[in-house]
């Protein structure tokens, strides 16, 4: 396995400054794409608690630094941690990181995430759930969680569910990379910002003397690229999309998208690759949870995924999430041997099991404190 210092500390790897009206928190590892670790997410938990009823400060914008806004939480750390000691490490991170993203779903200020280059996993679930999500021409997002045993989880069931159709099951099974013109088509994104123009928009952020959404999203409007944004792509694979991805199972999807490959689809093509590619358990959970995040609040579906999460880590089931760390992480083979191997040997009695509080002297349920969501008559006007 790969040598990794559990005790290497990164040197100031979240900034925060404040800037006239506004909190300009910056994520500033760019050198692991700006990963979360548990350090991370409690210093950002920690200063947006702080501002968050701070007179001075109308708004708050969160960026990354380099080439990355953030590419997900640092799988490799966690995956040792749990090596190192208990799975309990693991749990701990998890709990902090579903805590900071209800925190940042439902803060009183408007936040105002610039996504300038890679946005996964634990990325996604910092911005997703903002108000305002400005995305450029680099921006790249994804859900890859099903590709290394795990599943889409900070959240995702809430936001990927919510999806034109069923866009949300393609993106969180295929683990399929979209750009900043796609996430505007499909509604991951709320405004598309050439990069070049990023600076002067948040320096014009900085000096805004009003908290009010419409005000802000009037500003950030004298922003947007208008040129032409080509969102042919979009509405040419959604009506597939739907075909294949609204089946019940995982296997009729499966079915599905290979009845309709003709070989000229790249898109096609690479969405089976994937399917054949992922972990079967961490597939069918990932189908049961978005379905699940569907017909329930925010907060019920991070409370869920923390569960299932706990079971992941913990290797209740199935041990494919240390299996994909492996293979895809560490030895870098890129050949991870699930365990079950198939989807036909995937029960829905295992899945079960996935739902069920971890019957563990360690394991607490999430308990998220009461707090009410940004109003949905702002995010109307917006």
């Amino acid at each position: 396995m790969a040598s990794y210092n559990l005790f290497d500390r990164d040197f100031n790897p979240v900034l925060c400054e404040e800037k006239s009206c506004a909190l300009k928190v910056t994520l500033n590892r760019p050198r692991k794409l700006n990963c979360l670790t548990f350090e991370m997410v409690s210093q950002i938990h920690v200063a947006m608690r702080t501002y968050e009823n701070d007179a001075k400060v109308n708004l708050v914008i969160v960026k990354g630094k380099g080439k990355a806004f953030c590419a997900g939480g640092d799988v490799t750390r966690v995956v040792l941690y749990i090596l190192a000691g208990h799975w309990t490490f693991a749990a701990s991170f998890y709990r902090r990181q579903l805590m900071l993203d209800y925190l940042l779903a439902t803060y009183k200020k408007p936040l105002v995430f610039l996504i300038n280059g890679i946005v996964m996993g634990g990325g996604a679930g910092l911005s997703m759930n903002g108000m305002f999500r400005i995305v450029t021409e680099n921006t790249v997002f994804a859900m890859p969680e099903v590709l290394i045993g795990h599943f889409p989880d900070v959240g995702a069931s809430y936001f990927l569910s919510r999806l034109p159709g069923y866009y949300g099951e393609y993106l969180g099974l295929t683990g399929a990379r979209i750009n900043g013109v796609e996430m505007l088509a499909c509604g991951l994104a709320t405004h598309f910002v050439l990069s070049k123009d990023l600076q002067q928009l948040e320096n014009a952020l900085c000096e805004l003397v009003s908290s009010d959404a419409l005000t802000i999203s009037k500003l950030i409007n004298k922003f947007i690229y208008s040129g032409q944004t080509n969102q042919d792509n979009f509405h040419e694979r959604l009506e597939t999309i739907n075909k294949c991805f609204c089946k019940e199972t995982v296997e009729e999807i499966l079915l599905s998208l290979e009845e309709m490959n003709s070989g000229a689809d790249k898109w096609i093509v690479e969405a089976i690759s994937s399917l054949k590619s992922a972990s079967p358990t961490s597939l069918k959970i990932g189908l049961r949870s978005i379905r699940e995040g569907r017909k329930q609040t925010l907060e019920l579906c991070i409370a869920r995924e923390y569960i299932v999460c706990s079971h992941v880590v913990r290797g209740t089931v199935t041990n494919d999430f240390f299996e994909g760390a492996r293979a895809l992480l560490f030895e870098k083979d890129k050949k991870p041997k699930w365990e079950p191997s198939q989807l036909c040997r995937v029960s829905e009695e295992m899945l079960d099991k996935f739902s069920a509080e971890l019957d563990d002297e360690d394991f607490k349920c999430l308990q998220l404190p009461a707090r009410s969501s940004p109003s949905t008559e702002a995010r109307a006007k917006l």
